[in-house]
């Protein structure tokens, strides 16, 4: 049996009726990632061989000893009866923006290249409290910020299973193409404006952005803290409920996280979708995007982006659901420029901790005043994306423009979000359960073509 291959909801069952211990299924995605990985992602790598571009590279970090102390664990539990949790033996990988005690939390930066995190994330605990076992951490654009994987700090950087000259998708890249090669069943990752949902879509694999606040935050280093969300990276739509389950829910240490009481996601997924309201709208069925002259400009999906779409809302028709054409969705047009402004002075704030006195890289150039220190570091540090995410969030952000585009973007997000409440309003016009969407309006590129 090739256990790599094997979801997680089966292996599960499995391990509980002895027919395989939680030591055997992470010693097999221990050597699906020897055979299949390549060289972890590292600083100043230089060129690449052609052995490296043959491999998938989605790791910074593995953590073999701790991965398999936690599988006899799981073992040990099941031999005196206990229950060792909903995912017990199963292999998941991390993305590296999340906190993990004891181990190397990088966020792909330089800047964090030799920090050692104090604490572990809560979906981290959570899901290893589950029964789920670690085993590393994977690479991601710098800080989260790209939608390809080739930002990171951390070179080779990872390369899409499929096809190993076309990228991953980002910020989540290591994550999907670790689920995709079958190195891991899960993976944690997060998402601020689709970096869960298109690197799940490029590799082809499950990938779940969850409402804000499901998840709590707390040992997530922030991009956007009003827009960041954690969520499952899965092979299947099970596994990644198994996942949700055992992460989301309150949490003391996160003010932002739901109160509301976590459903049984298990059980949900057995009704099927006979007698769901779903809604396609054609604003998410054309690519709208700002033009030089200040206004508009629109293209069609491609034809296979929307073929797929289309077929997939056939598939749903055929089992029950019922399928509502032309949902009004007006102001999807401006969620790029909105989020280009919200989410750049949020990142602004949040790098500003960054500093070489607490923790992280500090320059070791002589220098005058702190002052001195703090630009030397944060020049040494960062990556080109992380500098330029700076430099638009304090300008968007200052006195004399704050009213002009931060406000203005805070008042567009709030119109976007109306779109939602009408389309989904029990009382309305549509009455959604669903609205079904393109997840990204191209298949994945090739690296270096963006």
């Amino acid at each position: 049996m090739n256990l790599h291959q094997q979801s997680a909801y089966v292996l599960t069952q499995l391990l509980r009726k002895k027919e395989v211990s939680a030591v055997e299924i992470t010693t097999a995605a221990l050597a699906r990632i020897h055979a299949v990985d390549g060289t972890p992602g590292q600083l100043d790598y230089g060129e690449l061989t052609e052995e490296d571009r043959r491999k998938v590279h989605a790791f910074i970090s593995v953590t073999a000893e701790r991965a398999l102390a936690q599988a006899r664990a799981v073992d040990e539990q099941l031999a005196r009866g206990e229950d060792p949790g909903l995912l017990a033996g199963i292999p998941f990988t991390v993305k590296d923006i999340f906190t993990v005690k004891d181990t190397l939390t990088t966020a792909a930066s330089r800047i964090l290249a030799n920090f050692t995190a104090p604490y572990s994330a809560t979906a981290v605990e959570r899901l290893e409290g589950a029964g789920g076992i670690m085993l590393g951490k994977v690479n991601l654009d710098e800080f989260t910020f790209g939608s390809s994987n080739e930002s990171s700090a951390f070179q080779p950087s990872p390369r899409n299973p499929w096809l190993l000259e076309r990228v991953p998708g980002g910020s989540s890249g290591g994550s999907t193409a670790s689920v995709a090669a079958g190195e891991a069943l899960l993976s944690l990752g997060t998402d601020t404006a689709g970096s869960i949902r298109q690197p799940a879509a490029f590799c082809g694999v499950v990938g779940v952005k969850p409402t804000y606040g499901r998840v709590s935050r707390y040992g997530l280093i922030a991009f956007g803290s009003s827009l960041d969300c954690p969520g499952p990276i899965a092979r299947d739509t099970r596994d990644a409920a198994m996942m949700l389950q055992a992460m989301a829910g309150a949490d003391r240490r996160d003010s932002t996280a739901a109160l509301v009481e976590v459903p049984d996601y298990l059980a949900t997924l057995e009704r099927g979708v006979k007698g769901l309201r779903i809604g396609i709208s054609p604003d998410y069925m054309r690519i709208t995007f700002p033009s030089a002259d200040g206004g508009y400009q629109q293209q069609p999906l491609p034809a296979e982006i929307a073929q797929a779409v289309e077929q997939a809302a056939e598939v749903l028709r055929a089992l029950g659901a019922e399928i509502i054409e032309d949902v009004p969705m007006p102001n999807t047009r401006y969620g790029i420029p909105a989020f280009f402004v919200i989410s750049r002075v949020e990142a602004a704030s949040n790098l500003h901790r960054f500093d070489g006195v607490k923790y992280g890289h500090r320059t070791s150039d002589p220098m005058m005043d702190l002052r001195e220190q703090y630009k030397r570091t944060r020049n040494e540090g960062f990556g080109l994306q992380p500098k330029l995410r700076i430099l638009m969030g304090m300008y968007v952000s200052a006195a004399q423009y704050s009213e002009q585009y931060y406000r203005r973007a805070l008042q567009v997000r709030t119109l976007i979000r109306r779109d939602f409440e009408q389309a989904f309003d029990p009382n309305g016009a549509y009455r959604l359960d669903a609205l079904l969407t393109p997840t990204t309006p191209t298949t994945a590129f090739k690296i270096g073509d963006v």
